[in-house]
């Protein structure tokens, strides 16, 4: 072998050695980048807060167990056991996806802008838990940043320091304690199967009465019925309804919406609100629409059912999130796949399917 092809190989082979170090240090950047270099959360002044509880945003279910049947000091250790273990995908999961693709588009056309939603993670579980949550988000890609452990007790009086706009949750108890100081709230619930959802555009579905607006109207059909209903509404047609639990929540997202029509993009705009109320149109629809425009806001559908089922049209939807104050309407959504969430708030508590629920039997629920 000559010393000129001895060189050649030589500087060949160092040529190999500078490229697969330079691939080398590309991966490594990628995975940094992935990994240490996400958006930064904006100033909870400026932001759509939503805090989301550990057992929404995971399946925490066997978890739960282990703490239900051996106790606290059984139920840490096994979390470090498998801190390195993800937790699989909880019920608000693509929610809080769908959140950050809206998120994603913000930042397209407004680089600085800090007008964003923010996830908070809001649990009662032990700071030694957080490792395996803290691993769980990384290991999805997830941007939350901001988390809230508080160690068993209640997460409930620490929302309106975080400044929180919604708050979802597995506990009925800790969201009636939210609606209770004024934050919207409500109780997700899972499905044996759900729908596939939309990965481009954030879907949210509000019932009427008792949601957005308050239960006044609802307390005239369950006390006085549907001719009483019909009649009170068609006199205040022109009065305002009062607000509901969530309609601060549907405001927030009016105001990012308008974001995207500011760059004449509502055709293609990533948030898609729906109003889904078993109202009749004629008989009882025009105050409603009359309120939101006193308001100042607006959904992208209304859709008035005149009491028929909201499961199959919720199916077609295909919503991230719906919110009811009745369970039955909740439990019809459930049954056709539509990940639902639950309002306790107003008169309707004190029914079920049209049937007042008795003290005794109210209590046990």
């Amino acid at each position: 072998m000559s010393k000129h092809e001895g060189t050649e190989r030589g500087g060949q082979s160092n040529s190999d050695n500078s490229e697969e170090k330079d691939s080398a240090a590309v991966k490594a950047l990628f995975y940094n980048s992935k990994t240490t270099k996400k958006p930064r959360p904006p100033k909870p002044s400026n932001a759509v807060t939503i805090a989301v509880s550990s057992r929404t945003l995971f399946n925490m279910v066997k978890e739960r167990k282990v703490f239900e049947e051996e106790g606290l000091e059984r139920y840490v250790a096994h979390q470090l056991e498998l801190e390195d273990q993800p937790f699989t995908p909880g019920v608000s999961f693509p929610f809080v996806k769908a959140l950050m693709n809206v998120n994603a588009r913000l930042r397209e056309l407004y680089p600085d802008s800090e007008e964003l939603f923010d996830i908070v993670l809001m649990t009662n579980n032990h700071a030694q838990v957080g490792v395996r949550l803290i691993n769980s988000i990384n290991y999805y890609d997830l941007t939350i940043e901001r988390f809230c452990m508080t160690g068993g007790e209640s997460p409930i009086g620490y929302l309106k320091a975080y400044m929180t706009n919604l708050y979802l949750s597995k506990d009925s108890m800790k969201v009636q304690e939210a609606i209770e100081e004024g934050i919207a709230a409500a109780t997700m619930f899972a499905c044996d199967s759900e729908n596939e959802l939309s990965d481009t555009q954030l879907r949210v579905a509000f019932d009427g009465d008792a949601v957005l607006f308050s239960d006044e109207s609802e307390i005239i059909v369950k006390e006085h019925g549907l001719d009483s209903f019909f009649r009170h509404e068609k006199e205040f047609e022109n009065k305002p309804l009062a607000q509901g639990p969530l309609k601060c929540f549907l405001e927030a997202l009016g105001k990012l919406q308008r974001k995207f029509y500011a760059k004449n993009q509502r055709i293609n705009c990533p948030i898609r609100t729906y109003l889904v109320t078993a109202r009749s149109a004629a008989s009882a629809g025009a105050r409603v629409l009359k309120t939101l425009r006193s308001w100042g806001l607006e959904v992208d559908e209304a859709l008035f059912l005149a009491g028929a089922p909201k499961g199959p049209l919720l199916q077609k939807i295909r919503p991230h999130i719906f919110f009811d104050d009745q369970m039955f309407h909740i439990e019809g959504a459930q049954e056709l796949g539509t990940i639902a969430a639950h309002v306790p708030y107003g008169i309707g508590q004190k029914y079920h399917k049209g049937k007042r629920i008795e003290t005794s039997d109210a209590e046990k629920k």
